[in-house]
């Protein structure tokens, strides 16, 4: 039998390219895998016939979504996973769940590589190859675009001549990539920094200059993960998905950035996170009324050497399951409801309530029902000072001296 190689195959002109130049530059067998992470777009069956028409000796499709969502999506969320500050691990949480499935069909139909479409400027090349070598060390990794030098001008030429079933006379002026839990797009006109986004390069989110109504919704969560809105039980699959689409529709999750890129060059990037951003901002406030002051403060530095983890494609990595368990033990008391309006592009936190919460009227109200002891206040700050007042009193004496 001839060697096998499975690609990881999105349906597009690269990959779908790729499945005969493979077999031509190694003359190895191709198995196409597509994995459903909740990007949209064409049904399933439809690219893994493409697959098929394209040269793949067997196509499979994997429906992940359920997974992602449960599995990606919610660690990302109880870590707060922002890189920067600002983006969503919208590419790098999908990742690692596409790598499982790479290696389990390899071992399913007896492929010793695994191929995917990475250029050798980004950092998903990384994130592929890395967990490739963790999941299936025996698999050998090859990248088409980055390693046999497809370019796409090679890549329409190819397909023009192998009149393969794939448009080819579109050329998309963006890169994009997108999941459930977001969008990300760039290249093109946005490469030049100083160039605003026009309004084609947005899908996810409609324009919040001009939004609709406000729209408030409730989202409950149980041990950091949402399983209502409204009162409605809903899946972290469809908890997603609905404030996609409510989010969405208020603009919300607009993400402009400049990001260090692991490879080492900064890179524009537009992301699209709805649904990922409303829910994060949800579960850092219910972690405000919930998490002690003490693991809090340190859960934020946790959470953000885990958010860079997960970045640099070190998913499957010892340090980052380590950091899981810390992360997992914080979200026990993350219970309870939180109120927010979508609005112009904001979704702003307006009500919170917890059966397991650490606010305490009684503590926190200047009113009639005050159960604070200010008396304890003047001996606290005396403690408090001392050691910065004694070493005050140090360097004054030696001034003086």
């Amino acid at each position: 039998m001839s060697d096998r190689v499975v690609l990881a195959y999105s349906g597009g002109l690269d990959t779908s390219v790729a499945i005969g130049w493979i077999g031509e530059a190694t003359g190895a067998e191709v198995i196409a895998v597509a994995v459903d992470v909740g990007q949209g777009g064409e049904d399933l069956e439809t690219v893994r016939q493409r697959a098929l028409d394209c040269g793949a000796v067997e196509a499979y499709v994997a429906d992940a979504r359920d997974e992602f969502a449960s599995e990606y999506c919610m660690p990302a969320l109880k870590a707060n996973g922002l890189y920067m500050d600002s983006y969503p691990l919208v590419s790098a949480v999908s990742r690692p769940v596409i790598v499982k499935h790479l290696v389990k069909a390899a071992k399913q139909f007896g492929a010793t590589t695994v191929a995917h479409g990475c250029t050798g400027k980004g950092n998903d090349q990384v994130r592929f190859e890395v967990g490739i070598q963790t999941l299936g060390p025996e698999l050998k990794c090859i990248a088409p675009v980055r390693d046999l030098a497809l370019t796409r001008e090679k890549a329409i030429t190819y397909a023009e001549n192998n009149n393969l079933p794939i448009a080819t006379t579109k050329k998309n002026p963006f890169s994009i990539d997108q999941n459930v839990w977001g969008r990300a797009v760039e290249t093109g006109f946005l490469e030049d920094i100083w160039n605003a986004p026009t309004k084609d390069v947005y899908d996810y989110t409609d324009d919040p200059t001009f939004p609709p109504a406000a729209d408030e919704v409730v989202i409950t969560f149980e041990q950091g993960v949402p399983v209502a809105l409204d009162g409605k039980p809903v899946t972290p699959l469809q908890a997603i998905q609905e404030l996609n689409r409510r989010a969405g529709a208020q603009g919300v999750g607009r993400i402009d950035i400049v990001e260090d890129r692991l490879v080492g060059i900064k890179s524009r990037e537009i992301y699209e996170a709805p649904g990922a951003m409303a829910l994060i901002a949800a579960h850092k406030e219910l972690e405000n009324v919930t998490i002690e002051r003490e693991q809090a403060r340190f859960k934020k530095t946790v959470g953000q050497r885990w958010t860079e983890l997960v970045y640099d494609g070190q998913w499957f990595s010892p340090l980052k399951k380590s950091l899981d368990v810390f992360i997992e033990d914080t979200q026990k008391y993350v219970n309870g409801d939180i109120r927010m309006e979508l609005h112009a592009g904001r979704a702003t936190v307006t009500g919170r309530r917890s059966s397991t919460g650490l606010y305490d009227f009684n503590l926190a109200t200047y009113d009639e029902g005050d159960s604070f002891d200010q008396s304890n206040a003047r001996g606290f700050i005396e403690l408090f000072g001392m050691s910065s007042k004694v070493a005050s009193r140090r360097e004054q004496g030696l001034a003086e001296g």
